[in-house]
């Protein structure tokens, strides 16, 4: 499941340690590894122990790790490099080794030129000037007599370094990152050996890269350190490195083996070289990992140290392979039930999303249509409403201008006109007005005939003009020969329009429907 993006500069720069510790030989998304470090105090161990051991939830790890002792002091320049792990060395070379007799093969992270190297103070850089010039003049004569006598170099270095040499590396030679440095090594040694690239599956990458593959992976590292500088290491790659077993043998898939080789001239295969206390070149040794020893363990299972023949360095590798293989295999179950218990959490989890997704959706449609439904109800309800209060309104204001209608003019007005008028129900209504009335009389006679057919009741119903209220006519009047639409004009009378007379029809301007509700109206009034 998605969760929030960790913030990684909240850590302090111990738990930023054991996250990338956990992390590199885990592989697990730092959502998960965060909680769990958590848990466990942020002691890595413990925490890789619980992962694998896959009992995290059964397991107390806040108790485990209050029990545990707190891990070493490190310095703060070289603490990824995780040189606690590095043999110390007192006097002569010692080995650390665990109670199983292996000797612990440490994470290297090469040390940056700039933090090697300082630069000195101005003023002390004037008072050596002379020593350094002097220095530089005589390294160039030097050179220049090993170029033309090219056996000294290898006669004094045979003088000085004898037997047990240690390593060296050119210090005129241009540092690189990791990746760079390995490119450099595998051009210069296919144009040493003349060989094409990808004869040997050299790792295009820095010790530290290949390290954690290696432990990441259960793969077995095979590290190659050569020395120029010595005889035996043209021999040793001719003879052994590019031999077709050999070959063979690291290419193999079935041996899942890791090649990273490095010369002794470059600074990190330079410092590999000290971590692994090598005295004697060529050398080559199987690192694996080791959970017998601790849940982290990386360990020197095989060494081979100046010229071997090739049959014999495989050999030795095969039956220290076949030492641990049982234990890798066991580490590789446990792997992948881990891993498969995992996919198996991500499947539910899938499938819980998609169903709470599909819920989510019902419920979303459902609101949807119940707000629709809603919607639609309460707009009929305001037409009902509409309706109702006009149908109130029309039915308020035909009483009140019924009231306001004046009576039929009696025979006394001479020039009164007469008007036949044949309603849309078929009934024909006859009835005089005088000249000088406007034609909206005429309208309103017609829109209240109902209520005036009994004067006497029409009287005595007082009705209020309803406020807010515009009536409007839905009929018009029409005479049938010649056809002429009188439509209602504001200031026009009955005399000058119709004349003395006139025979008139009723047109409805709206709908049946309208007309039915019209005739509906009227009867609920009467």
């Amino acid at each position: 499941m998605a969760s929030a993006a960790i913030d990684l500069t909240s850590l302090s720069e111990e738990q930023q340690l054991a996250l990338q510790q956990y992390t590199s030989v885990t592989d697990q998304e730092l959502h998960s590894a965060v909680p769990l470090l958590q848990k466990c105090q942020w002691n890595a161990q413990i925490a890789i122990t619980r992962f694998f051991d896959g009992d995290a939830d059964v397991v107390d790890p806040v108790a485990e790790a209050a029990r545990a002792p707190p891990p070493p002091p490190q310095a703060a320049r070289r603490a990824e490099t995780l040189m606690d792990g590095i043999p110390a060395r007192s006097g002569g070379t010692r080995s650390r080794r665990d109670g199983h007799g292996l000797e612990e093969a440490p994470r290297v992270v090469p040390t940056p030129e700039s933090q090697m190297t300082q630069s000195m103070p101005f003023p002390f850089s004037i008072l050596l000037l002379p020593f350094n010039l002097t220095y530089t003049i005589f390294q160039r004569v030097l050179g220049a007599v090993g170029y033309v006598f090219p056996f000294l170099p290898r006669l004094l270095s045979r003088f000085y370094s004898g037997r047990a040499s240690q390593p060296s590396r050119d210090s005129g030679r241009r540092p690189l990152n990791p990746r760079d440095t390995a490119a450099r090594f595998m051009r210069e040694f296919e144009e040493e050996y003349g060989v094409t690239h990808g004869t040997l599956p050299f790792h295009e990458g820095g010790y530290a890269q290949a390290f954690d593959i290696a432990k990441r992976d259960l793969k077995y590292l095979l590290v190659v350190l050569l020395s120029p500088e010595h005889d035996d290491t043209a021999l040793f790659v001719r003879d052994t490195l590019l031999s077709p077993e050999l070959v063979n043998f690291v290419k193999q898939p079935a041996n899942n083996i890791l090649l990273w080789a490095g010369t002794v001239q470059d600074a990190e295969a330079y410092q590999v070289a000290s971590a692994l206390n090598v005295t004697r070149y060529p050398y080559a040794c199987l690192i694996i990992h080791t959970p017998s020893v601790s849940a982290t363990a990386m360990s020197k299972i095989a060494t081979s140290t100046g010229p071997v023949a090739a049959q014999e360095l495989i050999t030795k590798m095969q039956t220290a392979m076949r030492e641990r293989s049982q234990e890798l295999d066991r580490v590789r179950g446990q792997r992948q039930e881990h891993q498969a218990s995992r996919s198996l959490r991500q499947e539910q989890e899938t499938a819980y999303e998609r169903s709470l997704a599909a819920d989510r959706e019902k419920a979303r449609k459902r609101k949807e249509d119940e707000a629709m439904k809603e919607k639609t109800e309460r707009e009929e309800r305001e037409r009902e409403e509409q309706k109702a209060t006009a149908a109130r309104n029309l039915a308020q204001w035909k009483r009140w201008r019924a009231q306001s209608i004046p009576s039929e003019p009696g025979t006394e007005v001479k020039d009164a006109v007469r008007i036949s008028v044949r309603l849309p129900s078929g009934e024909r209504v006859i009835r005089k007005f005088v000249p000088g009335a406007e034609l909206e009389e005429l309208y309103a006679f017609i829109e209240c005939h109902h209520l005036l057919v009994d004067e006497a009741e029409a009287s005595e119903k007082e009705a209020e003009k309803p406020q807010g209220y515009k009536h409007e006519y839905n009929f018009r009047l029409v005479s049938p020969m010649p056809r002429e639409v009188y439509e209602l004009e504001k200031g026009v009378r009955i005399g000058g329009r119709i004349g003395r007379s006139g025979n008139l029809i009723v047109e409805k301007l709206g709908s049946d429907e309208d007309e039915d509700e019209d005739e509906d109206e009227d009867e609920d009034s009467q």
